[in-house]
C-alpha cells in the first residue's frame, strides 16, 4: 500500500549515506552472544501501482500524487554497498531495472548477491494480495519471478515477504510459502487485538500450518512484525520525513551521535540487556532464530479478518472494484486455456504469444490492484494492461472472434468453437446473442442440436448500448433479439464445433433444453410459481415474485429458502468512514437488484442466479454497499465455513476467533470473510452451498443465513492512504452514472457431507468455463479450415473426479511446465478425499515422454533438493513427531503414475521427444 519501508526486527528504508569522514564506526554484522541481538533489515517497499500507475512509480512522474520514484531507489543501492561490505539491502521485484543496466552494473549486482549483501526475497512479480487473488492466480505470478531469478541469477529465494497484505490466507502459508521451499515468512498486518496478545505473549512468531490436510509436511515459521512495517518513531527515513539524521561531526552544535544511539536502543530494548545491532536479512535472522533451536507457539487457520484498530475492519476490499476483479478472474480462466492451446500449437518466439497476458495478469495479482484499493486511474491501467494482453494472446489455433450478431439470411453459417480446459469432458448450456429467430444449430457432424430463444430484456439491451457507446465511441451497428441457448459438450482439453444457420421453414420454439430452465413459470394453485424441468424446482411467490423455497425430489429435500437484496450506508463519519478498504456499516436497509433472471440446470441440480447491480443511487448523499442474502429456518450454531484462496475450506464462528477473545466492536464488518471460490453452512441433516463467479466479501451475520457483498459506491475516503472515495462511474458525453456490474452466484443444497463433491467440480468449472470462439463460412457445407474436433489426451481417458489440470505451458527451452491440483480435503467426501492417480502416458497420448522432473511448487528447483534443505522447526506441546501425512510417490520413470494425495499439488518439468 505504500513505496516506503522499515521495522524493528528492525527494517529501514533504503536512503543511504558513504563513510563518515568523522566518525569509525564498526559495521560488523556479527551475532553476539548475551547481547539483544537487533537485526537491521534495509529494503523498500515499492507498489506496482497504488496511488500511481506502476509506470509512474518506476520513473518517478505525476509526482504531485506522491513523490516516489523506484529506479532512483534502486540505482542508489549499488554504490551504498559497495560502500561498505557489511550492508545489506534486500528487495523483493525488480526486473525492470535489471534489463535497463549495462553489462557492468549486472556484474556489480550479480556479486553482491552471491555474496549475500543483496538479498532477492518473496522473488514474485509483485507482492500479491491475499484475499482477492485465486491460488492458481498467487502460483502463476510467484512462478514467473522466480523463473527470472533462477535464470539470471541461478538462485531460489528462500524468504516469504508479504509485509502490506491485508491479512493473511491459510494458502499463502503452506502453499506460497512451505510449498515454494521458503525457510521463512514475515508480513506486517495481523488484527489490532491479535498482535496486542501475541506482543504481550511474545507469541508474534509461531510455526503456521495453514492445511489440514498436509499439516507438517508444509508447515512454515512465520513473523508478524510489532507495528506492521513501520520503523522507531523518529526512524523514519523517508524522502520528506522529518526524523533527526544522524549528524556525527563532533565540532558541530548539531552533533547528536549519543541522542540518536541512546533512543535507538530504547526502541529496541523490550528488555534488560545490552544491544548489538547489525546489518542483517530475513535469512540472516531466519538462521539465527533456527540455530536457538527452540520450540514455536502453533498457528493454524488464517489472518482473517484484519482491523488496525477499533471500528476499522479491512473488509470493504474483499468486493471493491467487482468489475476489475471479474475481469481478473476471467482472464485468469482465459490464460489457463490460452496456454494449453499454444502448447498443443507450439509457441510463438516472435508472433502472438502469452507472455503479455502472463505479465499483466501477475501484475494484476498485486495487493493494490485485484484488492481493488488503488486509485481510479490505476484501476484503469491494470484493466488496459489486461485487455493489450488479451488481445495479443487470441485463441490461436481456433479462430478469430467477431460478434456473434451476424446476419445469417445470406445462406452463411456462423461457427462457434468450443474449448474445454479441464480434463474431463463436459457438457453445458452455453447462450450467444443472435438477431434472427429463425435459426438451427447443428453439431460437425450435421445433426441438429435442441435449442431455445430467450428474450432480451430491455434492460440488457440500455446496458450493452450504453457501455458500447461509453467504450467504443459508438452504438451498436446490430440489436439482438434473443439470447440462443443450446447444449455443447467437449472432450478433456479438447474442442467441438458448431454451426448455427438460418432456417426459415423452423418455427420458433421456446421448449427448453434438457438441461436448462430458465425462470419463467406457470401459476399454481397456491399462487407460487415453480421452476425447473427436473427433479430440482424452486418455488417463487407468484405475487411478488420472491424466492421462498427450494425442493430436490431426487435429494428428498424440501427446504424454505428466501433470497433477498438490501444495502447497508457507508458510514461517514471522521473518525472512521466505510472506504476502500474498510467496511464499516451504518444500518442496513432492503432493496432489489435492476434485473436478475435465476437459471436451474438439471442434471447437476443447482440455481444460477444472474443479478444486475447498479447505477447505485447517490443522490441522498449516502454511499451504499449492496448485499445478497440466502435465508433459510436452518440451525447453524454461528458456523459457516469459507474458502481460502479457492483452496482449503475454513470453519468460522461469528463474533469468534481462535486465538484470542474477541473484542466484538463491528458485529457485521467483523464477521466477514474473503470469498473466492465460495461459503456454506450445515445443520444436522443438510448444507447449503453457495459458488461465486469473482472473489467478494461474505458473512453468516443470522443463524440459517449467508450474505454476500455484490458492489459497493461510497462517497468518503477511508483514511488508509489512497485518498479518493470509492465512487466508480461510466461517462457518455460528459454524463456520468455509478458502474453497473453484472455477475452470478450459484445456489445448492445437499444431504450432510454430500455437498463437497458439487462445490470443487462445479467451482472449477466456473473458474475454466468454456471457451468460445466464432468465425463465418459459406452455407453448404459444414466443414471449414479448422480441426472441428480435437482431444489434446487420449480420446479413452479422463482425469480423475478429484483432480485439475491447473498448467500446461510450454516453456521457452521447449519443456513443459505441468501441474496438477488434488481438489480435495482430507474428509471431505467419503469416495473423493482419496489418493488419485493420473496416467502420463494417457495425458501426453500423441507424444512420448523422456524425462519426468518433480519440481517445488514454483519450479526453480528440484523437490527432493527442496525438500532436502528446508529447515525444520519444533513446535510447542509436541513431545512426539506428528502424525506422517500421506504424500504421493515418486513418478515411476516406466509407468509414468502421478499420485496425489488430499490437497496436494504437484509440479513437474516435462522433456519430450
Amino acid at each position: 500500500m505504500a513505496i516506503h519501508g522499515a521495522w524493528i526486527l528492525i527494517t529501514l528504508m533504503s536512503i543511504w549515506c558513504v563513510e563518515s569522514k568523522y566518525m569509525v564506526y564498526n559495521t560488523t554484522s556479527k551475532i553476539v552472544p548475551g547481547k539483544l541481538n537487533v537485526h537491521l533489515v534495509a529494503h523498500t517497499h515499492d507498489d506496482v501501482g497504488w496511488l500511481k500507475t506502476v509506470d509512474q512509480y518506476y520513473v518517478g512522474s505525476n509526482n504531485s500524487i506522491q513523490g516516489a520514484c523506484v529506479q532512483n531507489v534502486l540505482d542508489s543501492i549499488v554504490p551504498a554497498l559497495l560502500a561498505d561490505k557489511n550492508r545489506k539491502f534486500i528487495y523483493a521485484f525488480f526486473q525492470r531495472w535489471w534489463r535497463d543496466q549495462s553489462e557492468t552494473v549486472q556484474e556489480i549486482v550479480k556479486q553482491l548477491i552471491n555474496s549475500g549483501q543483496l538479498e532477492l526475497i518473496n522473488g514474485g512479480m509483485c507482492m500479491h494480495d491475499e484475499a482477492a487473488p485465486h491460488y492458481v492466480d498467487m502460483i502463476d505470478q510467484t512462478t514467473l519471478g522466480h523463473r527470472f531469478i533462477k535464470q539470471e541469477f541461478n538462485i531460489t529465494p528462500r524468504i516469504g515477504w508479504q509485509i502490506d497484505p491485508f491479512g493473511h490466507s491459510a494458502v499463502q502459508g503452506y502453499l506460497l510459502s512451505a510449498e515454494v521451499g521458503f525457510d521463512s515468512l514475515f508480513f506486517g498486518r495481523i488484527d489490532y487485538q491479535d498482535r496486542a496478545k501475541r506482543k504481550d505473549e511474545k507469541s508474534l512468531e509461531v510455526v503456521w500450518r495453514g492445511s489440514k490436510s498436509l499439516g507438517s509436511s508444509a508447515q512454515i515459521f512465520a513473523g508478524a512484525f510489532p507495528e506492521n512495517y513501520e520503523p522507531p518513531s523518529n526512524f523514519y527515513y523517508e524522502v520528506d520525513d522529518d526524523s533527526p539524521i544522524v549528524q556525527d561531526n563532533m565540532e558541530l552544535f548539531d552533533y547528536n551521535v549519543p541522542e540518536r544511539v541512546n533512543e535507538f536502543v530504547a526502541a529496541a530494548l523490550s528488555q534488560d540487556g545490552r544491544v548489538n545491532a547489525l546489518y542483517s536479512t530475513p535469512s540472516i535472522y531466519t538462521d539465527a532464530k533456527y540455530a536457538t533451536n527452540e520450540a514455536w507457539p502453533l498457528k493454524t487457520g488464517d489472518y482473517f479478518p484484519y482491523a488496525d484498530r477499533i471500528n476499522a475492519y479491512w473488509t470493504g476490499y474483499f468486493t471493491s472494484r467487482p468489475a476489475l476483479k471479474g475481469y481478473v478472474r476471467t482472464m485468469s480462466g482465459y490464460y489457463l486455456a490460452a496456454r494449453q492451446l499454444e502448447f498443443f500449437k507450439g509457441k510463438s518466439k516472435a508472433g502472438l504469444n502469452t507472455d503479455y497476458l502472463a505479465d499483466a495478469l501477475a501484475l494484476a495479482q498485486h495487493h493494490d490492484a485485484v484488492s481493488g484499493t488503488s486509485k481510479q486511474h490505476v484501476a484503469n491501467d491494470y484493466a488496459k494492461r489486461l485487455s493489450i494482453g488479451y488481445e495479443k494472446c487470441p485463441l490461436l489455433n481456433i479462430s478469430y472472434c467477431p460478434a456473434s450478431e451476424v446476419d445469417l439470411s445470406n445462406g452463411k453459417n456462423l461457427v462457434v468453437v468450443v474449448y474445454n480446459s479441464l480434463g474431463w469432458k463436459r457438457e453445458e448450456v452455453i447462450r450467444i446473442p443472435v438477431i434472427d429467430e429463425n435459426v438451427i444449430v447443428k453439431d460437425h457432424g450435421g445433426n441438429e442440436i435442441k435449442s431455445q430463444l430467450l428474450p432480451f430484456q430491455k434492460a440488457s439491451l440500455d446496458l450493452r448500448n450504453y457501455y458500447s457507446m461509453a467504450y467504443l465511441g459508438k452504438s451498436p451497428s446490430v440489436t439482438p433479439k434473443y439470447w440462443l441457448a443450446f447444449s455443447a459438450s467437449a472432450p478433456p482439453l479438447g474442442l467441438n464445433t458448431y454451426f448455427i444457420s438460418s432456417d426459415k421453414r423452423k418455427e420458433t420454439t421456446i421448449a427448453a433444453p434438457s438441461k436448462y430452465h430458465v425462470a419463467y413459470g406457470s401459476k399454481g394453485k397456491k399462487d407460487v410459481i415453480k421452476v425447473g424441468p427436473g427433479n430440482l424446482k424452486l418455488v417463487y411467490s407468484a405475487n411478488q415474485p420472491k424466492l421462498i423455497g427450494y425442493v430436490s425430489s431426487k435429494k428428498m429435500i424440501k427446504e424454505s429458502v428466501r433470497q433477498s437484496y438490501s444495502f447497508y450506508a457507508g458510514a461517514t463519519d471522521i473518525q472512521q468512514a466505510s472506504g476502500a478498504y474498510i467496511f464499516r456499516p451504518n444500518g442496513t436497509y432492503s432493496t432489489k437488484p435492476d434485473d436478475q433472471i435465476t437459471r436451474v440446470y438439471k442434471e447437476k441440480e443447482y440455481a444460477e442466479f444472474e443479478f444486475t447491480v447498479g447505477p447505485i443511487p447517490i443522490n441522498d448523499g449516502i454511499g451504499k454497499e449492496v448485499v445478497t442474502q440466502i435465508s433459510t429456518p436452518m440451525k447453524t450454531n454461528r458456523t459457516f465455513y469459507t474458502d481460502s484462496s479457492g483452496r482449503d475450506f475454513l470453519e468460522r464462528i461469528r463474533d469468534y476467533r481462535n486465538d484470542w477473545t474477541l473484542d466484538v466492536n463491528q458485529p457485521i464488518a467483523g464477521n466477514y470473510y474473503p470469498i473466492n471460490l465460495g461459503m456454506y453452512m450445515k445443520d444436522d441433516n443438510k448444507e447449503l452451498s453457495v459458488l461465486v463467479d469473482r472473489s467478494v466479501g461474505g458473512a453468516s451475520i443470522k443463524d440459517g443465513q449467508l450474505e454476500l457483498m455484490l458492489h459497493r459506491r461510497l462517497l468518503r475516503d477511508d483514511g488508509r492512504g489512497v485518498a479518493e472515495a470509492l465512487n466508480e462511474t461510466v461517462c457518455v458525453l460528459n454524463k456520468c452514472s455509478g458502474l453497473t456490474i453484472v455477475g452470478k452466484y450459484y445456489l445448492r443444497i445437499d444431504p450432510l457431507r454430500e455437498g463437497a463433491k458439487w462445490r470443487r467440480s462445479f467451482g472449477q468449472e466456473i473458474y475454466s468455463p468454456f471457451l468460445l470462439a466464432f468465425t463465418e463460412q459459406g452455407g453448404d457445407e459444414l466443414t471449414n479450415s479448422h480441426v472441428s474436433s480435437f482431444s489434446g489426451m487420449d480420446p479413452s481417458y479422463v482425469l480423475p473426479d478429484n483432480v485439475a489440470m491447473i498448467t500446461l505451458e510450454e516453456l521457452d527451452d521447449g519443456k513443459v511446465l505441468l501441474r496438477f491440483a488434488h481438489l480435495y480435503e482430507v474428509g471431505e467426501d467419503k469416495d473423493l478425499s482419496v489418493m488419485a492417480r493420473v496416467q502420463l502416458k494417457k495425458v501426453f497420448a500423441h507424444k512420448k515422454i523422456n524425462k519426468v522432473t518433480e519440481m517445488s511448487l514454483s519450479a526453480n528447483q528440484g523437490r527432493t533438493e527442496m525438500e532436502k534443505k528446508r529447515l525444520v522447526w519444533k513446535v510447542e506441546g509436541s513431545s512426539e513427531e506428528s502424525p506422517k501425512v500421506v504424500r504421493g510417490g515418486p513418478v515411476d520413470p516406466a509407468t509414468l503414475v502421478v499420485e496425489l494425495a488430499p490437497m496436494e499439488i504437484r509440479t513437474f518439468v516435462i522433456e519430450l521427444e
